[in-house]
């Protein structure tokens, strides 16, 4: 959400962020309705300062026994009073009005954040590992002979159509022990306190996250108004919302392993095979609530966090800052992490890490308190993943596959595994 003082103060400076997105002008519309807001607002309190008036002057009039005045009085106090109903349901629709406008205008990206209109305009700032090479042909995740007993899409398909897949066996474990390793390394080693948080969340929650008004058909809605989550940044980053913090709690840092849904409503025929884009999937989501000063040094540690894991998985990868064009909705500044997947021959985002400054701030109201005193302060709130737990899957996968149809595993997932580091051919863990 931004700020309407803001707004106010400088609109060519709004206008001029929404255009480095490729948005169209705003400040217009919204300084408009705001002005007929805070217009009504006063014409309200002019009508309740005549009412109050006019209520004082009623006892006087009945007191001189002044019959026609006092039954004047008493008619204008009824007719303010009525005004003043009128005139506040009024301010409220059109502020309601005004708060619904802002809730879809996106996030100002940061200086930082190069210029550009999609993808193809991201800037790489980091590569890591040196890419398998192959005496034979890598084939996709689902292709490789030691996966397809574990991969199960027609299953899947058949108990809940197309976009799931069935894990079956060691692959459903090897998905398991990513997962779990992921949550350890973010606890033991960066610092996160683990959360297990629900993933049914209310309309208050998506709202203040910033996925909705404007992103509610890219999610699922239960039929008595919860939210399945779209990631767990949602119930980790609304577990503030509305408070008022101690300065001396920042930073909080959270870390959660969930299942995340999606519809994919503007996916339609992209990544069909496989399971790279589904509609249901787990994901290890960070979270950082920050004091204002340190929120860009937190988003360079939680893109270190996340690399991190790639790194002791042994996953080449590259960190790309996304180009204005590309950026999502709540985002200030946004890497993603893209992992190799050789069978496609290409990198594939595995995270992306965003920083929205006070936006999500804003729309739930969370604050802190400076220890040297003053106004509270809208926190800043960064999300991450850390990572999507079946992408790593596929990146593991593809860049440990055998000519034999076997999978060398990652030495870090054999405390995991029993030992075991080898994916065999016939689809069990050796």
């Amino acid at each position: 959400m931004h700020d309407i003082r803001a707004i106010r103060d400088n609109p060519e400076a709004f206008d001029a962020a929404l255009a480095r997105r490729g948005e169209a002008a705003m400040s217009q519309a919204v300084l408009s309705l705001d002005a007929a807001r805070r217009a009504k607002i006063a014409a309200a309190e002019t009508a309740k300062a005549e009412q109050n008036k006019a209520s004082k002057e009623v006892g006087a009039a009945k007191g001189r026994g002044d019959e026609a005045e006092f039954e004047r009085l008493r008619t204008l106090v009824s007719d303010k009073k009525a005004e003043v109903a009128a005139m506040n349901v009024e301010a409220q629709e059109l502020d309601a009005k005004l708060t619904d406008m802002l809730a879809r205008i996106p996030n100002n990206p940061a200086d930082d954040v190069p210029q550009g209109d999609d993808e193809g305009d991201n800037v790489e700032v980091k590569s890591w590992g040196e890419k398998p090479s192959f005496d034979f042909k890598p084939v996709e995740h689902y292709e490789i002979a030691g996966v397809k007993p574990g991969m199960d899409f027609e299953t899947a398909a058949k108990t809940s159509g197309a976009r799931f897949v069935m894990l079956k066996g060691a692959v459903a474990r090897v998905h398991r022990a990513l997962a779990q390793f992921m949550i350890d390394t973010h606890v033991d080693e960066n610092g996160l306190t683990e959360v297990n948080s629900p993933v049914l969340v209310r309309d208050e929650a998506m709202y203040g996250t910033d996925k909705l008004p404007k992103f509610g058909d890219d999610s699922y809605q239960t039929t008595n108004g919860w939210w399945l989550v779209p990631t767990s940044e949602v119930p980790l980053t609304y577990s503030v919302g509305g408070d008022t913090l101690e300065e001396s709690a920042l930073p909080i840092r959270l870390t959660a392993h969930t299942l995340c849904f999606r519809s994919e409503a503007g996916s339609a025929g992209r990544d069909t095979a496989g399971m790279l884009r589904q509609h249901q999937f787990e994901k290890v989501e960070m979270v950082s609530v920050t004091h204002p000063d340190e929120s860009d040094a937190e988003q360079q540690r939680m893109v270190g966090c996340a690399e991190g894991i790639l790194e002791k998985l042994g996953v080449p990868y590259r960190t790309v800052i996304l180009c204005t064009g590309d950026m999502g909705f709540g985002a200030r500044r946004t890497y993603d992490i893209e992992a190799w997947v050789p069978g496609q021959n290409c990198y594939r985002e595995i995270s992306s890490v965003s920083t929205t400054g006070d936006f999500q701030a804003r729309r739930m109201n969370a604050r802190f308190k400076p220890e040297g005193g003053g106004k509270p302060q809208f926190v800043h709130t960064l999300n991450g993943s850390g990572l999507a737990v079946g992408r790593c899957l596929i990146a593991v996968l593809e860049n440990g596959q055998q000519a034999d149809g076997s999978v060398k595993l990652p030495e870090v997932l054999a405390p995991y595994l029993g030992g075991k580091t080898t994916l065999t051919a016939a689809g069990v863990l050796a």
